[in-house]
């Protein structure tokens, strides 16, 4: 599938803002089952310095300085993005139980490394608490391959839970969103990441945009769409007789209860929301600000000269920081 995707990011400020120096992640990756065809960054005012590299997770992380006074920034991430339907590595050991997996992970001296076990341990949005146990126990029977526990646990979160934009905020703590039983996906998302790791199975972040599909009859509606958050869950591969072969990343939507599709458009990957952030700054200035995120994923045959066939704008449930 062939997948054109505008990310655009309004900042209107008052006072105007004299100085100030943001990073961006709006880049879209290239994974096994997504290949980035082209991508256009563009920022209003011109800044007067701009850089981009790779951070620790092979994300592309934009930098730019703005040095003149300003009352609004536009920042515009337009991407062509080709997916496909991911397949499970055949080297993943889809049948391993979730406790054999968690073995695999436990601290002993001269055990061979593995770059997932970073993604055990707690981060700034997902702590450990008891909490988190308590809800991941019905997920996590005794014996149970560790791929239908995430399958298990994606699926009673989309019962349990509700979508609600107005429940939470970007600070909001991942065990209150699970207390109430209500929130958006970045909620989601950091909670069923929380239920992994402190059953001491790696799991992590990340973020992209989803396809939504109109009904039948209606246009797609431009900027209705927003930034989407779901879960990758590390699965060993199979014992070789020396720790285990490599393993893969498989991914979950709990906001969806379902896989992630080849209508789904990753990201950036990460820990939790503080690592892939699409946008977030230092201000000199500006002591309020108004933010409008407008989000759409079209199929490029329903984008005529780089532009969708239909412009409106509505404010998105985007979590950005000023």
């Amino acid at each position: 599938m062939l997948l054109h995707v505008t990310h655009e990011t309004r900042y209107e400020y008052s006072p105007p803002v004299e100085t100030a120096q943001h990073l961006a992640h709006l880049k879209p990756l290239a994974t096994g089952s997504q290949k980035l065809v082209s991508h256009k960054l563009s920022i209003e005012p011109a800044p007067a310095q701009r850089s981009e590299q790779a951070d620790l997770y092979g994300n592309t992380r934009a930098f730019f300085a703005l040095e003149a006074t300003h009352d609004r920034l536009v920042v515009t991430a337009e991407s062509v993005v080709e997916t496909s339907q991911p397949v499970l590595s055949p080297a993943v050991a889809r049948e391993l139980p979730w406790e054999s997996v968690r073995e695999r992970f436990r601290f002993r001296k001269d055990a061979t490394f593995d770059a997932a076990s970073e993604f055990v341990f707690p981060s700034p949005y997902v702590p450990r608490h008891d909490d988190f146990v308590a809800y991941a126990r019905a997920s996590f029977v005794p014996g149970r391959p560790a791929f239908d526990v995430a399958m298990d646990l994606t699926e009673r979160m989309y019962a349990d839970f509700a979508y609600d934009a107005d429940s939470t905020e970007i600070n909001t703590p991942a065990v209150e969103a699970l207390a109430q039983r209500k929130g958006v996906c970045q909620d989601f998302a950091h909670i069923m990441i929380a239920c992994f790791r402190t059953m001491g199975l790696p799991a992590r972040y990340v973020s992209g945009y989803l396809l939504t599909q109109p009904p039948p009859g209606q246009p797609r509606l431009v900027g209705a769409d927003a930034s989407h958050a779901w879960v990758s869950v590390y699965l060993p591969g199979e014992d070789d007789g020396t720790g285990g072969s490599p393993g893969d990343w498989v991914d979950f939507d709990p906001t969806n209860g379902r896989q992630p599709g080849e209508d789904y458009v990753t990201l950036a990957i990460g820990r939790d929301y503080s690592d892939v952030s699409p946008m977030r700054g230092v201000l000199h200035g500006g002591a309020r600000h108004t933010l409008r995120v407008g989000v759409t994923v079209q199929p490029v045959g329903e984008v005529v000269d780089g532009l969708p066939q239909t412009r409106t704008q509505s404010p998105s449930q985007d979590k950005e920081s000023p």
